[in-house]
């Protein structure tokens, strides 16, 4: 494409608009009050060339993840979309880059509200605050404008969190985000959900010093962003929320703040009012948002009759993009359309911000495969379904040690192990992934965990979606305490998926484990694991394992021995999600 003229901007005051010869970009600010402070969002507007009041064009608005800004690869998403006819609106999301007031973790009042305050300029129904307003988006009435929205993790939630509080949102698209940040941030994989989890410590005081460190990355920062001595720059229900974890401590009352604190920023709280069309992009290598967060808001938005489809792509947190994976959409390259992710958004935007009609949006599920070559089929490395694979296969734990396929074959049995003070598993370096350091090997420490192995596979076997596993185990220990009152008395145990190679090597897939707090250890109990994508080769075993700890995480509080019995009318039970 030549180099097209592009029709100045109506901009009063300071603000100045590049040109590149298919947009132009223009830094906006808007005043916004919100959560009962009024502050500045900082915006970039991008405006294809060509686009006017004769000729508009859908809008796509974008915010950046956490600890981030519009400058960063936030605006290579705005330039995209730009280049292929959008208007694009790019801004700080609050409390990042030049944006004021308290990050208060997509909060639908808070930063929802301040998003809507964006729609309306979107809607031409209000001005910039150098005076700028515009004409040229596409409308649906009089101030609803066509606006789709898109971006990852904390930009993945802003999503929800706006559509929950202005429906005028047309098209979402989600990227590797929350659905309940109990879950995300302190999670419990036991069935019984009002039980506390296991905080995981290494994420969440990551964020949190982020968070708190902005005067080291921001200048003369806006006095909007600055809490008090106890909360520098959070929410105060924030800082309060990761003290708690911190603690170690769950006594009634204070849990009860923290889950009902956590839900309220969270979708799970208000997907009833989502309406708009969802894709939702979730990460296989991803231990902060797992694939089981996105599963979760699928299957409440199809329940409540919202359009939702969802893809498993190879990357997210904790690393991922690279080979066999070099296919994947790399928003920093901007291989939308030669990338099976890239192609399915753009149709989902065509579709619902361009209502083409005949445009397909693809299928209801699809996830990558890292063991298919790139380029193997008309989806390259991803494999569709109209659904996620349902538990299909029963693995039985038997006494001595091995997983069967049939209760005749369970050996009776009972094996025991035993915490310590200090944690003796690892599972991950919780943000080396993310920067792409490298980290050390899973271990289990002797003594403080039990394993269950499959004989040698005879073909391959692929499990698709969040294994379940029922157990049950004897900690007499635990069974005097854990109704002090203090959910910290109960017992946590973590379990996870090992790929033991013929040489003995050892594989945790894809580093991911589940914490569970066991709501009563006399009775039986079901958890889910984390979901994978993940190929046992031919020759290969599965190894279950239960861990009495993990240094990710903040697990028991004093030592607390257990023991697994097993016996073929009474035995613990693994199921997979098995595509046949």
């Amino acid at each position: 494409m030549g180099a097209a003229l592009v029709a100045p901007l109506a901009v009063v005051g300071p603000a100045t608009a590049s040109a590149t010869g298919k947009y132009t970009v223009t830094p906006l600010k808007f005043t916004v009050g919100v959560g009962g402070r009024s502050c500045t969002v900082d915006a970039d507007l991008y405006r294809p060339a060509g686009v006017d009041a004769a000729h508009p064009a859908p809008a796509v608005l974008t915010t950046n993840g956490f600890g981030g800004s519009k400058s960063d690869g936030t605006a290579d998403t705005g330039k995209a979309f730009a280049e292929r006819g959008y208007v694009g609106l790019v801004y700080s999301g609050l409390g990042f880059g030049k944006s004021g007031c308290l990050i208060s973790l997509d909060d639908p009042k808070i930063d929802g509200k301040a998003a809507s305050g964006l729609i309306d300029f979107l809607a031409g129904k209000r001005a910039a605050d150098d005076g700028t307003k515009i004409d040229y988006v596409t409308k649906d009435a009089g101030a609803d404008p066509r606006v789709g929205m898109i971006g990852g993790s904390y930009g993945g939630a802003i999503q929800l969190a706006t559509a929950a509080v202005d429906h005028r949102v047309d098209a979402l698209v989600p990227m590797i985000t929350w659905h309940d940040l109990n879950y995300s941030l302190d999670p419990n994989n036991a069935s019984d959900r009002s039980v506390p989890g296991a905080a995981k410590w290494q994420w969440m005081n990551g964020f949190y010093l982020v968070g708190e460190g902005q005067p080291l990355l921001v200048r003369s920062l806006d006095p909007s962003r600055i809490n008090s001595r106890n909360c520098l720059h959070f929410a105060t229900q924030a800082c309060e929320t990761i003290r708690t974890l911190n603690s170690g401590r769950y006594p009634a009352d204070k849990t009860a703040a923290l889950q009902k604190y956590a839900r309220s920023v969270s979708p799970v709280s208000y997907l009833p009012r989502v309406k708009a069309p969802t894709l939702l992009v979730q990460g296989q290598a991803d231990r902060l948002f797992n694939l089981n967060e996105a599963q979760a808001t699928y299957e409440t938005l199809k329940a409540q009759g919202t359009t939702a489809k969802m893809i498993w792509q190879s990357w997210g947190h904790s690393g991922g993009l690279t080979a066999p994976a070099s296919g994947e959409l790399n928003l920093s390259k901007g291989n939308w359309e030669t990338s099976y992710v890239g192609k399915r958004i753009l149709s989902w935007f065509d579709r619902y911000l361009h209502r083409k009609k005949g445009v397909g949006t693809g299928p209801a599920f699809a996830y990558h495969q890292d063991w298919v070559p790139r380029g193997s089929g008309p989806n390259g490395s991803y494999a569709t379904a109209p659904q996620v694979p349902a538990l299909s296969q029963k693995l039985y734990l038997s006494g001595e040690g091995k997983l069967v396929d049939n209760r005749a074959k369970v050996a009776r049995g009972s094996r025991e192990y035993r915490n310590r003070l200090i944690p003796t598993s690892h599972s991950e370096r919780s943000i080396a992934g993310m920067i792409g350091l490298p980290d050390t090997a899973p271990r289990d420490t002797k003594g403080t965990h039990l394993d269950w192995t499959s004989e040698p596979l005879t073909a391959p076997v692929d499990v698709v979606g969040a294994p379940k596993a029922t157990l049950k185990v004897v900690s007499p220990r635990t069974a005097k305490v854990q109704n002090s009152g203090d959910a910290a008395d109960k017992l946590v145990l973590f379990a996870k998926l090992y790929d033991i190679a013929p040489d003995g090597k050892k594989t945790l897939v894809r580093r991911l484990v589940a914490p569970v707090r066991v709501p009563d250890v006399t009775k039986p109990f079901t958890f889910s694991l984390p979901g994978i994508v993940h190929r046992y080769n031919a020759g290969h075993k599965l190894r279950f394992t239960v861990a009495a700890s993990d240094d990710a995480y903040i697990g028991n509080r004093g030592i607390k021995p257990v023991t697994v019995t097993s016996a073929p009318d009474d035995t613990g039970v693994l199921r997979l999600p098995v595509v046949r």
